[in-house]
């Protein structure tokens, strides 16, 4: 019995690849679009805050039409949460390769990074995260934070702690060496109150023509908190 080629089609079973399927030109598209907005969002919410800032505006800062945030997201507070969330999300991971960096240098000379040395990396990331490019996202959740709701609070707060809680041993190294200046709990909440109030206040074009650099900033926190090293 000979088959038609429709009948030997269906004969034939489909092999389906592994793992997921590829995305369509438009859902890559599509993905592209939210990362526009998420960054037209977080700039405008930390430039005119987020009850100056209407969707409107974003769409236009994105080169969207005015009702397209909408296909993104529910409503302007969840962009919000979004642009919280993915700076949070950004922050943990640029903090993981700043210390791994730190770690794999210390290696390679056969040795292990101090905690003094694991927290100016601590400070130093942390001052990119604030000031560094693409900084507009974790200024927004500092600033914004009272538009949240209770449920979008908490998603935050659990990578907020996620983020704190590789300082913890350092800092708890630190004190046990009697180098941190003051009390653990009331220093770390401090450390993080001083580095955070410099979104208020530094400018990095003034850094661009000979003002304090990035690195000036963590070295002079370190001598905020910390006692100096005794002397070789």
């Amino acid at each position: 019995m000979t088959l038609t080629a429709s009948e030997l089609s269906a004969a034939v079973p489909v092999r389906r690849s592994r793992g997921r399927p590829r995305k369509t030109a438009d859902e890559r598209d599509d993905g592209n679009r939210r990362q526009d907005l998420l960054k037209a969002a977080a700039h405008l919410f930390r430039l005119k805050g987020f009850a100056g800032t209407s969707t409107r505006d974003i769409a236009t800062a994105a080169g969207m039409q005015a009702g397209s945030p909408f296909y993104h997201f529910e409503n302007k507070e969840a962009l919000l949460a979004a642009v919280m969330r993915e700076g949070m999300q950004r922050a943990v991971v640029r903090q993981k390769a700043a210390l791994d960096a730190t770690t794999s240098a210390a290696a390679a000379s056969h040795t292990t990074p101090s905690a003094r040395q694991l927290l100016r990396t601590l400070v130093r990331n942390q001052f990119d995260v604030l000031l560094g490019p693409d900084s507009d996202f974790i200024p927004v959740m500092l600033y914004e934070w009272r538009y949240l709701s209770e449920e979008q609070r908490g998603e935050i707060s659990s990578l907020k702690a996620d983020y704190e809680a590789a300082w913890v041993p350092v800092l708890h190294s630190l004190h046990q060496e009697g180098a941190l200046r003051g009390s653990l709990p009331i220093t770390r909440l401090m450390i993080f109150g001083a580095l955070n109030w410099s979104v208020q206040w530094y400018d990095p074009a003034r850094a661009a023509s000979g003002g304090a650099s990035l690195d000036d900033l963590a070295d002079n926190a370190l001598l905020l908190f910390l006692h100096e090293p005794p002397s070789a």
